[in-house]
């Protein structure tokens, strides 16, 4: 039964005008789902919705303009009523601890793995497919997510992944620390940081710089009204921007000659040399050497903290992080915020953000670990000998996959010429000198999806199946999480020894990754002919 408050909030007896608080109770009753707060607020900042107050103390949302948004936005409620759909789910639950240490375009949530390795989380399930003390497999590891989730079930993992990245993204998540010394290390190095910072006069620029264009955005670009006329086409975003961006331009070229800052970077470069300006270049550098002074076995999540600062600290707009266009070395319009922003010029700011938050991630993580084994192989799963590789790393863990065999798979192969797995991570690369096997990457974007590319594609995955078969038990699942828009996965299957005993399509509703593109995808349930 429905509680009064929320009978109430369906009512047209309930005021018009919500606070943010109120108006999210309204709306998780509305759509069936939780919304919070901050979501209402969102709306408000960004403004889809009107900010009706009549002060600067107090936000008000109107209740019919919130409904007429979310019938708007909300296509299809057959998408809520999926049980995999996991609309229910907050962006903060599908990157839950530490499945958000790094960013990583293209993972599946973990509500996804947990709902076929878990028999517990879907009560309609009427089959268990894995139980406590199996051994899981993920051929296209990817960032981990298949390794972290069952390491959360009691299942033992075992990832490959082409990518070095990846294998070190995905290790650094399921190792497991002595977070008091990780915590002293990163007090340590960022000291030295700080101690870099204060000798130099970017910090002493910087703060000049964000007065100013504080200053000239609350004047041009108020909060409240701008980007509410820009929804209702009462200014031209377009127009009106660039007349201020190049307004502002003056007062900035100013301050770089005041302060002498060095713009320049080496479009004819690496990566790394192309898309950061020279202060963040030599900070990256830094923190670099200082991790190699670091143990050991801090090194790779020292690492990931300063590969995720070095992605936030890229010269480029707010709204191009995904997909880069050109380097950015001075304040412009952002069409994203509404309003003139600006260029990093120092990575302290997101150092000191990321490793809090990856401290914080552990520790939540740390309490839900379970005692056994998980490890990413950087190798190729076309041709890798398992329980060879292991016994270089894990004599006990290989033995353990002898006796007992693999249960089954869980993966997401990568989609036909979507994406470069290497690039996206290029300035990793880059900045710790990494090996890269790109040419050994399953359907890359540079192949394309041409009728010779599919065919590849299909003969990787096939090929990746059948290596991994001869580790598998008896009576195995297998499980692929793929968009088959080409309906490629029917051939990949009878290459592969197996066939495809289920289908569950899902819409994707919740991206791990931010990207506005609404896509569904297929998990394939696979087992042996």
């Amino acid at each position: 039964m429905k509680s009064s408050l929320n009978t109430k909030i369906c009512n047209d007896e309930f005021p018009i005008l919500l606070s943010p608080k109120v108006a999210a109770i309204w709306a998780s009753e509305y759509l069936g789902k939780k919304v919070t707060s901050n979501n209402i607020i969102y709306l408000l900042n960004y403004g889809k919705v009107a900010n009706h107050s009549t002060n600067n103390k107090e936000n008000l949302v109107d209740r019919n303009e919130l409904k007429i948004y979310y019938d708007k936005t909300i296509k299809s409620q057959k998408y809520l009523d999926s049980p995999i759909s996991f609309a229910q789910y907050k962006e903060a639950e599908t990157t839950k601890h530490i499945h958000r240490i790094h960013p990583y375009k293209g993972k599946f949530i973990p509500q996804l793995v947990e709902y076929f390795l878990d028999f517990h989380t879907d009560s309609l399930k009427t089959e268990s497919y894995f139980a406590k003390g199996d051994i899981i497999l993920d051929i296209f590891a990817g960032s981990g997510t298949t390794l972290c989730v069952a390491n959360e079930l009691n299942m033992h993992a075992i990832g490959i992944d082409i990518s070095y990245f990846n294998t070190m993204l995905s290790n650094a998540k399921i190792t497991k620390y002595d977070l008091k010394i990780l915590e002293a290390e990163i007090f340590r190095i960022t000291n030295v940081l700080n101690s870099y910072t204060n000798a130099t006069q970017v910090k002493t620029f910087e703060l000049d710089l964000n007065n100013k264009l504080s200053m000239f955005n609350q004047m041009y670009f108020p909060n409240k009204t701008f980007k509410r006329q820009v929804a209702l086409k009462q200014v031209d975003e377009k127009q009106y921007g660039k007349d201020k961006e190049a307004e502002f331009l003056k007062i900035y070229d100013d301050l770089i000659k005041q302060y002498a800052i060095n713009l320049t970077t080496n479009l004819k470069g690496n990566f790394f040399e192309k898309w950061y300006l020279d202060s963040i270049r030599q900070e990256i550098i830094l923190i670099r050497n200082e991790i190699l002074k670091a143990p050991k076995n801090l090194q790779n999540i020292l690492s990931i903290i300063l590969s995720r600062t070095a992605r936030s600290c890229r010269a480029t707009t707010h709204s191009d992080l995904a997909t880069l266009i050109e380097p950015i070395t001075a304040t412009y319009y952002c069409h994203k915020h509404g309003r003139i922003c600006k260029p990093l010029f120092s990575i302290k700011k997101w150092w000191d953000s990321y490793a809090k938050d990856t401290l914080k991630r552990l520790r939540e993580f740390e309490n839900l670990r379970t005692d056994t084994n998980q490890i990413c192989l950087n190798t190729d799963s076309t041709n890798v000998n398992i329980t060879s590789q292991l016994e270089l790393i894990d004599k006990e863990f290989a033995n353990l996959v002898k006796t007992q065999k693999i249960a089954g798979i869980f993966s997401s192969p990568p989609y036909v010429g979507l994406i470069d797995y290497h690039e996206q991570h290029a300035y990793a690369y880059d900045i710790f000198d990494l090996p890269r096997n790109d040419c050994l990457e399953i359907g890359r974007l540079s192949e394309g999806q041409s009728k010779n590319a599919k065919e590849s594609y299909v003969k990787g995955v096939a090929q990746a199946l059948n290596n991994a078969r001869r580790f598998l038990k008896n009576n195995y699942n297998v499980f692929l999480v793929a968009n088959d828009k080409f309906n490629l996965y029917p051939n990949i299957a009878q290459l592969a020894g197996m066939k495809i005993v289920n289908r569950y399509d899902r819409p994707v509703l919740n991206r791990s990754e931010k990207d506005k593109n609404k896509y569904s995808e297929s998990i394939f349930h696979l087992k042996e002919i």
